[in-house]
């Protein structure tokens, strides 16, 4: 659903810089409550990329706890979507899992390397699927910087949805799972980003779309070093 170019050395995904994370990192919720399947179940894909913004995608594997607030998301609308894995009904032993009930992961590989965690939503029969691009950690760094073999945290550690699936264990073995368990799943503490803060653009690296590339489906928090793409984009 999404391309990655390769970056030059010494520079992140998005062309950038890679810069220390900040000495004050936010705090950890104390109260999170689970996502019920209400919340993916919902018809409309592109108000459940925007929703997700700000709920807390959390993975226990192998006992080892990770989490981090989501900034950034992609909506991808099925069959009516040039950009989707499931245009015009395509059906493949990859994405059978897209035609299914909402709720579940939906973990795909680009290019040998990047394991990509989506969300499907709506209800069996309609492949609808949330991209989760870019994520604010918040439990498990340490973890997070063993997965990802580096020394010192900085932005890049969960910017772009490649990095983030690796810094929170998620890959491709993981499609299928239930986001009503124990081992992935999204939370609601409470928080809420103002409507100013929401930016919605086209999606990045879906250029094969036609004129479905230009569609507002993306969504970001404004602002957060976390959101990946050009500076321009973000």
């Amino acid at each position: 659903m999404t391309n990655r170019q390769k970056t030059p050395k010494g520079r992140s995904s998005n062309g950038a810089s890679q810069r220390p994370l900040p000495k004050d990192l936010p705090p950890v919720p104390t109260v999170m409550h689970r996502l019920e399947s209400a919340f993916y179940a919902r018809p409309n894909v592109v108000a459940v990329a925007r929703d997700l913004l700000g709920k807390i995608l959390v993975t226990d594997i192998d006992g080892l706890r990770t989490s981090g607030r989501i900034v950034e998301t992609e909506a991808y609308n099925g069959i009516v979507d040039r950009a989707s894995h499931a245009w015009s009904g395509r059906r493949t032993r990859r994405t059978e899992v897209l035609f299914g009930a909402g709720g579940v992961a939906y973990v795909y590989l680009i290019y040998g390397i990047h394991h990509l965690f989506n969300v499907v939503t709506n209800t069996s029969g309609t492949p609808h699927a949330v991209l989760v691009r870019g994520l604010e950690p918040l439990e498990g760094i340490p973890v997070m910087l063993k997965r990802t073999g580096k020394a010192k945290p900085d932005h890049t550690l969960t910017r772009g949805p490649g990095n983030l699936s690796r810094a929170l264990g998620l890959y491709t073995h993981h499609t299928g799972r239930s986001l009503l368990g124990e081992e992935i799943f999204i939370a609601d503490d409470g928080y809420r980003p103002r409507r100013s803060e929401i930016i919605a653009t086209p999606r990045i690296g879906v250029d094969y779309a036609g004129e479905d590339a230009g569609l507002p489906y993306r969504f970001y928090l404004k602002g957060n070093p976390y959101v990946s793409g050009p500076k321009g984009l973000r």
